[in-house]
């Protein structure tokens, strides 16, 4: 964008559709600088650029408050960088992820804090804010927590299985800890014992295809987990947050614990939607390209999640989006609990939600952006500055053409995977102009600015 006298040029985008979480109305809408000025009928500013949003859908930059990048996993790293995810995110119309700084064994939260700027800053190209993953409870972290709350991150997340699992003792003594500083826990829930003796029974009988994937981490092993971690969390009294739910039976534990009184957040992933586990029998490997955990489950429960975002029950829609190549996902040829798990998902996000959940008559526009960027704001204590269309958010706007059409294929994604999990899906709509704090960053579909993405330091929020 132009600039004079060192200043940023307004921006007033005219004639579109505002669709916000709440509400879709005809308005147009004015940028002076990074923020959001104006939002109302008629607008005029004669010192402004005029962008004609005639025909489009004006949204609120999306959220995805899940997101792998960089992430050391299983001896190799995600082949999706800040660099490369950040740019898919905004292809998608994503302006903010929320990623995952991961504590190694034997660091401090605050080298573990470090790594992720230095991996991050200077090179993403959407904005970026960080959960902190704990792998090591000691009495050093627990005095962290604070200094992490002080410094702009006030969730963690933690894990009930793989390597860096914590154990019950800790859960309770890190939701204790949360409670006091007022954070949010996120919780991978998924039974460790019950999946390892399952591997052992799998291998030993010959069964080392990714077919076997779902059959080591049975729907069960997710509930068995999530009643634990609600049993603990109601006994500490403190609200957690369920990530990436795949299962009908994980959500009945989630409901029956809401029935009670306790504030449980849960969220679920466009690949549990829209996927069933009959992709882990594709020929040829194919089925190691859909390999996650907790794994892609069956049509019950596919209904289930859609009628759990439709009633209520699971209120943000993110990726977990944590790539790897079908080279790097060969390390598991021979022994599929080796094949380091999970998909991609930032740059296809929106696009799926509205075409399949919109334009199926499951959700309304304003319950999708609910889902996509108003909830993930407001519960990672990010809204108003994004996740919001108001005067004084952030200048985060997506002009979304509502007539593109296109098939998902490996060829026009822009992953470092190389390929896309909803292959052959069809998309209706796209992000046509993306504005970043106030300038465009994408433009007719294309990226015209990259590096401009900073660090959004957060509050506690809540829903």
């Amino acid at each position: 964008m132009e600039e004079q006298e060192g200043r940023t040029l307004k921006t007033l985008i005219k004639n579109g559709m505002i669709v916000t979480d709440g509400d879709i109305f005809s308005a147009d809408l004015l940028i002076d600088g990074e923020k959001i000025a104006e939002i109302g009928p008629g607008l005029s500013a004669p010192d402004a650029r005029v962008v004609d949003a005639e025909g489009k859908l004006v949204f609120p930059g999306f959220v995805d408050a899940h997101t792998h990048f960089d992430l050391p996993v299983s001896g190799t790293v995600t082949a999706d960088d800040f660099e490369s995810g950040s740019v898919c995110a905004l292809l998608g119309g994503t302006t903010c992820v929320v990623d995952f700084a991961t504590q190694d064994f034997g660091e401090t939260l605050a080298q573990a804090l470090e790594n992720w700027h230095e991996k991050a800053d200077g090179k993403a190209s959407c904005d970026y804010a960080f959960h902190m993953a704990i792998s090591q409870w000691t009495p050093q972290v627990r005095e962290e927590m604070s200094d992490m709350v002080r410094q702009g991150i006030p969730s963690f997340k933690i894990y009930m299985t793989y390597g860096n699992r914590v154990s019950d003792e800790e859960i309770y003594e890190i939701l204790t800890e949360a409670k006091a500083l007022g954070a949010l826990v996120c919780v991978h829930c998924e039974n460790h014992g019950i999946i390892q003796a399952r591997i052992k029974e799998l291998l030993s009988d010959g069964r080392t295809a990714p077919a076997s994937h779902p059959l080591a981490h049975p729907d069960r092993t997710e509930a068995e987990a999530i009643h634990r971690l609600l049993t603990i969390a109601a006994l500490v009294d403190v609200p957690v947050m369920v990530v990436h739910l795949t299962s009908k039976a994980g959500l009945k534990e989630i409901k029956k614990a809401r029935k009670k009184g306790q504030t449980v957040y849960t969220e679920t992933c466009p690949q549990y939607l829209l996927l069933e586990d009959s992709v882990y029998e594709k020929p040829r490997f194919e089925g190691a390209k859909f390999i996650c955990s907790p794994p892609i489950r069956k049509k019950k429960d596919r209904k289930a999640l859609w009628r759990g975002l439709e009633r209520g029950d699971i209120q943000l829609v993110s990726t977990d989006h944590c790539t790897f190549t079908m080279a790097q996902k060969e390390a598991g040829r021979e022994d599929f609990s080796k094949i380091p798990g999970g998909v991609p998902g930032v740059e296809e996000r929106v696009g799926l939600l509205l075409t399949y959940g919109v334009g199926d008559g499951r959700l309304s526009l304003p319950e999708a952006v609910e889902l996509l960027s108003g909830n993930p704001a407001r519960l990672y204590g990010l809204y108003p500055r994004k996740g919001s269309l108001q005067p004084g958010s952030d200048a985060d706007v997506v002009l979304w053409d509502p007539t593109a059409h296109r098939v998902l294929r490996d060829e026009n994604v822009h992953t470092k995977a190389r390929y896309t999990a909803y292959g052959g899906m069809e998309l209706q709509g796209a992000a046509e102009t993306v504005f970043l704090r106030g300038e465009v960053v994408v433009e007719r579909g294309k990226l015209v600015q990259e590096h401009r993405g900073v660090f959004v330091p957060r509050k506690t929020g809540n829903l």
